[in-house]
């Protein structure tokens, strides 16, 4: 097993409600997005993995809000939507990368 996954999975055991683990999930996916170097981005192949991790990142969202729709509280729902909002305006900005011409090669 991944040290990453194993660290996730004991954040999310020591929870005490399924919301706070749906929180403790979600903010893990924001951790993996904040690394995220729109900047960087200049070939197609950096586009492609920058809209492969976009589009995961908000899969496991979707999939968190599915697995925890019992337990959603106003914490869950925000945070998943100002997620969602993070990753629909990244993936505006990569989608503009391209306009220009000059920045993927």
């Amino acid at each position: 097993m991944f040290s990453v996954f194993s660290s996730t999975d004991y954040h999310s055991m020591r929870a005490s409600t399924p919301a706070e683990t749906a929180v403790k999930r979600l903010s893990g996916i924001g951790e993996v997005l904040s690394g995220l170097d729109l900047a960087a981005v200049r070939t197609q192949d950096d586009r492609a993995r920058a809209l492969w991790t976009l589009d995961t990142a908000d899969k496991c969202i979707r999939m968190i809000l599915a697995e925890f729709r019992t337990a959603r509280t106003t914490a869950v729902v925000r945070k998943a939507k100002s997620l969602i909002d993070m990753i629909e305006q990244a993936r505006d900005e990569i989608s503009g990368c391209g306009d220009g011409g000059n920045i993927l090669s």
